[in-house]
């Protein structure tokens, strides 16, 4: 007879196989509708739409490197510089008196050529110009000869008259005595007749002689204005003689010099020009606002010491002198106006050369001078204030002198400025100033070409180089390249500090 729990136990069996087996189902179903939820509510997030959110640690205020320098009050002394031309102030055009054949030159007649005043300069065939001088001079002896025959004909002539006048005055006695008989009754009239007959002859001779003496002395005017015109003669012909010869009339040098030994002259023909290179001025234009601080109270312009200088090939010739004028007009087409300057030792200058004027200006109190580059295109400058956060700070401009400006102390005397403005660099940034104590020699020379960087500040600029997103990775692996030297390029080092690592 079977046991009767021999069934009941296959029984058992199954049915724990079947529950294991359901679970397991159970089991792998949960899962398969929790993956499906997930993935729903995957898909729902995609489509839903996203809100940024800032789950980033704050970020910590970036603080940038900036070159300071100190705005120091002081009388600044500014210095125009325009540019100008050599000219001479004495200049003469040596042209040849005479026509005629050139008989003499001078050695030193050359381009160039020194000469000294009253040197010989040419001398032409005085042939002609000799013989015209003795003509000349023979002419005048033979006038001065007339004049002196002249002299003694007037003189003759008023003896005579003198002679004339006194028989007259006898006819006039004889003729008072014959009237003076008469009227007693002792005379005749006949006799009266013939003593006023005589005088009347006596004073018609007076008349001829007075007439002679007229005659004798009109002929001596004539004979002194023909001696005057041989003096004439014998002065044009000494000074054509004179003609033949040139002669420097002042001290300097030849130039353009056109003629040669031998040649055949006209009159007038330009020879040469004679300039004096101890006499030369420069002249410059100026704009009108620059011409306004040259001038004085009186507006005429101020005898400010200048600069000359000329560059010739890296050698720089340079004189000193004073400004002296300025021109009448402005002159057609132009502007500003033209200012001249006296040259006080020329040496080395010629007229022609093209020059740099250096014009020191008055004086300018309550002033900064500061490099070109602490100023905006605003008219501002960027100065430190508390907890080194930079500052905007208008700033009046006074004059501009190449790499620096000279601006008005009101405002920044005392205060450090940024040196060098960047788009980085703004109102209210942090920086860390380097100071020109900090700097070194460096503010006064160039920087070297390569740089030994301390542990610490390479660790910066390596950190500033990877945390820049915007640099391209070859470039960002070259910069790292560089930085792993010992010896790292200064131009790198520069551009890394100013840009922040850009």
């Amino acid at each position: 007879m079977p046991l009767p729990y021999k069934g009941l136990g296959s029984r058992l069996r199954g049915d724990m196989r079947f529950f294991g087996r359901s679970l397991f189902g159970l089991l792998i179903l949960a899962l398969a509708l929790g993956l499906l939820g997930l993935a729903g509510n995957t898909l729902r997030q995609a489509m839903l739409p996203q809100e940024e959110e800032d789950t980033a640690p704050p970020a910590r205020e970036r603080v940038f490197t900036a070159n300071v320098v100190p705005a120091r009050a002081t009388t600044a002394a500014p210095v125009m510089t325009v540019f100008g031309q050599v000219r001479a102030l004495r200049t003469l055009e040596l042209r040849a008196p005479a026509g005629g054949r050139l008989a003499e030159l001078t050695p030193a007649f050359v381009d160039g050529g020194t000469v000294q005043a009253g040197d010989l300069l040419l001398r032409l065939d005085d042939a002609d110009a000799r013989a015209a001088v003795a003509i000349a001079r023979a002419g005048l002896a033979e006038a001065e000869a007339g004049v002196r025959d002249a002299a003694r004909s007037v003189d003759l002539a008023g003896q005579d008259l003198a002679a004339a006048e006194a028989q007259a005055d006898l006819r006039r006695q004889s003729l008072t005595r014959a009237q003076d008989i008469r009227s007693r009754g002792a005379g005749s009239d006949a006799a009266v007749e013939a003593a006023a007959l005589a005088l009347s002859s006596a004073e018609q001779a007076v008349v001829s002689r007075r007439q002679a003496l007229a005659q004798a002395e009109s002929a001596r005017d004539l004979s002194a204005t023909t001696l005057d015109r041989a003096r004439i003669a014998l002065d044009e012909a000494e000074r054509a003689l004179a003609d033949t010869v040139l002669r420097a009339a002042f001290g300097g040098v030849l130039s353009g010099v056109s003629v040669v030994p031998g040649g055949i002259l006209s009159a007038n023909e330009r020879l040469a020009d004679l300039i004096d290179p101890a006499a030369l001025e420069v002249s410059a234009r100026v704009s009108t606002a620059q011409y306004a601080r040259l001038v004085g109270a009186d507006g005429q312009v101020q005898p400010l010491a200048v600069t000359v200088s000329l560059d010739v090939g890296g050698a720089v010739i340079a004189a000193t002198g004073r400004l002296t004028r300025a021109a009448a007009a402005v002159g057609e087409g132009q502007t500003g106006r033209q200012v001249f300057a006296a040259l006080d030792t020329p040496a080395g200058f010629r007229p022609g050369d093209f020059v740099t004027l250096s014009i020191a200006e008055p004086p300018l109190p309550d002033a900064v001078v500061l490099p070109a580059s602490v100023l905006g295109a605003d008219g501002t400058v960027l100065a430190l204030g508390q907890e080194d956060r930079l500052e905007l700070i208008p700033a009046t401009l006074l004059r501009r002198e190449g790499d620096r400006v000279i601006l008005s102390a009101t405002g920044l005397a005392g205060r450090d400025v940024v040196r060098e403005r960047s788009p980085l660099l703004g109102a209210g940034i942090k920086v860390k100033p380097v100071r020109e104590a900090a700097q070194g020699d460096s503010a006064a020379a160039p920087l070297p070409d390569l740089v030994e960087l301390t542990p610490e500040r390479r660790a910066e600029l390596i950190a500033l180089v990877e945390g820049n997103t915007r640099m391209p990775a070859e470039a960002k692996a070259r910069v790292l390249a560089q930085l792993s030297q010992d010896r790292v390029p200064a131009r790198v080092i520069e551009r890394l500090e100013s840009r922040g690592g850009g």
